[in-house]
C-alpha cells in the first residue's frame, strides 16, 4: 500500500513570511470598521552602539519621553534601558484620525561586550536622545620578552 504525501504549494511563501515576521515584527491587521492597514506593534525605541578605542556608546532614541522615566540599570553582564512613553491626555474636543506612535512601556537590553567596564557606566540625555557610555577596562599590555639563545 503506498501512502499518499499532501503537497501544500505556499509552504516556503509561509517560511517566508514567518521570517520576515521576526524582522520586522507583526504583520498588519486590517479591521472591518478600518479602510486602512493598522500595525499595533509594541514599541521599542531604536539604537546604534558603537566603540571606539577607549568606550563602547549606546544611542537610543527616546522622543517625548521624560528623563525620569527612564531606568538604565547593569546586571549580571546585561545593560537594560526601560520605561515609558505616556499617551498624551485624549481631549474631547479633538478627533484623532490616525494614531501611529506607540506608547507605553519598553525594555531593551544588551549583553556587556567583552572589555565593558560595568562599574563605570555614565548617561546622558538631551534632545530625546539617550547617551550611554561604557568605558573599556584597562587591560595589561602584552609585553615583548625575548629569549636569550646560549
Amino acid at each position: 500500500m503506498t501512502a499518499l504525501a499532501r503537497r501544500y504549494p505556499f509552504k516556503e511563501l509561509d517560511e517566508s513570511q514567518n521570517r520576515l515576521r521576526t524582522l520586522f515584527g507583526p504583520a498588519p491587521v486590517r479591521t472591518e470598521n478600518d479602510k486602512e492597514t493598522n500595525t499595533g506593534a509594541e514599541w521599542a525605541p531604536l539604537v546604534d552602539i558603537t566603540e571606539d578605542a577607549t568606550e563602547f556608546l549606546i544611542k537610543a532614541e527616546l522622543p517625548e519621553v521624560k528623563m525620569e522615566d527612564v531606568k538604565i540599570t547593569v546586571e549580571d553582564g546585561v545593560l537594560a534601558i526601560s520605561g515609558e512613553r505616556k499617551f498624551e491626555k485624549e481631549e474631547k474636543e479633538r478627533k484623532y484620525h490616525r494614531m501611529e506612535r506607540a506608547y507605553g512601556s519598553f525594555l531593551r537590553s544588551f549583553a556587556l561586550l567583552e572589555g565593558a567596564d560595568a562599574g563605570k557606566v555614565s548617561a546622558e540625555f538631551r534632545d530625546g536622545v539617550l547617551t550611554i557610555r561604557l568605558p573599556k577596562t584597562v587591560k595589561a599590555k602584552p609585553r615583548a620578552a625575548e629569549a636569550k639563545l646560549e
